[in-house]
């Protein structure tokens, strides 16, 4: 597919997905939430992949929908946000909490409303200072969706989403750190140099390993204590035959850097 509204890199197992509608502050179409399905799940398939970016073009991260794409016109018939919910958003935040790979967002300016919550579906997301994360749901009528329901109490606690929800209140990225919303929050002239250490080390690091991690951290928050001995004893099981843990035995034991594959 030949990409209009996103730019895709993969290149030394880091693949790079960036947002690039930079004149509408990076806001959906149906366009390119198509783009950027094929995007993903040519990384998904991609076996040279170990570690996804995403982020933005221009001054912001994403405005989230398109409201032009979306609107009501007077007199006109409703539209069904629900079909543009289940159609796309859904899936979007679905495929990034289940690719197999560390999903690394990084925000460079505003994340608002789908945006935000598309940007919370990552696994470490950092952000510049000067960005901000708004849920403005509220002033519109609506309730905060991709996932934002389910993200913000298990993050934050229940006041704590409710205030953010309810009042659409920015919110400062180093707030959003403090809170425990983000992974890191980052001086802007140093951004760009701390996600490229983070996006190297990853795509050297023992990638089934991390997507083991990755999918248990998220399955196993709302079940009991017994089934996630049973499910973590599983993935061990799996790991202890990889070559990255033979690999990783190995230079302990010999005192050097590993090298992983990621198999």
């Amino acid at each position: 597919m030949a990409y209009e509204n996103i730019l895709f890199q993969l290149e030394n197992g880091i693949a790079r997905i960036t947002l690039n509608r930079p004149d509408r502050l990076n806001s959906f179409t149906v366009a390119m939430h198509t783009e950027l399905r094929d995007a993903i799940n040519a990384v998904r398939a991609d076996p040279s992949a170990r570690v996804l970016l995403l982020t933005g073009a221009g001054r912001g991260f994403c405005a989230g929908q398109d409201l032009s794409d979306r609107a009501v016109a007077p007199g006109g018939a409703p539209v069904d946000l629900g079909d543009t919910v289940e159609a796309w958003w859904a899936p979007l935040v679905t495929s990034l909490r289940r690719l197999p790979m560390p999903v690394v967002v990084a925000v460079n300016g505003v994340a608002a409303g789908a945006g935000a919550n598309v940007a919370l579906g990552g696994d470490l997301v950092l952000a510049t200072r000067s960005a901000s994360f708004i849920q403005p749901f509220c002033k519109l009528g609506l309730i905060p969706d991709t996932g934002g329901t389910w993200i913000l109490p298990r993050l934050l606690g229940t006041a704590r989403a409710m205030g953010l929800a309810m009042l659409g209140d920015k919110l400062t990225a180093t707030q959003a750190e403090e809170w425990g919303l983000i992974w890191k929050a980052i001086d802007d002239d140093k951004f760009k140099d701390e996600v490229e250490k983070l996006l190297s080390h990853l795509s050297t690091a023992p990638t089934k390993g991390l997507a083991r991690t990755k999918q248990l951290i998220l399955d196993n928050g709302s079940v009991s204590l017994e089934v996630a001995l049973k499910a973590e004893a599983g993935a061990m099981r799996e790991l202890g035959f990889s070559d990255d843990y033979r690999e990783g035995v190995a230079a302990f034991l010999e005192k050097r850097p590993a090298s992983f594959t990621g198999r």
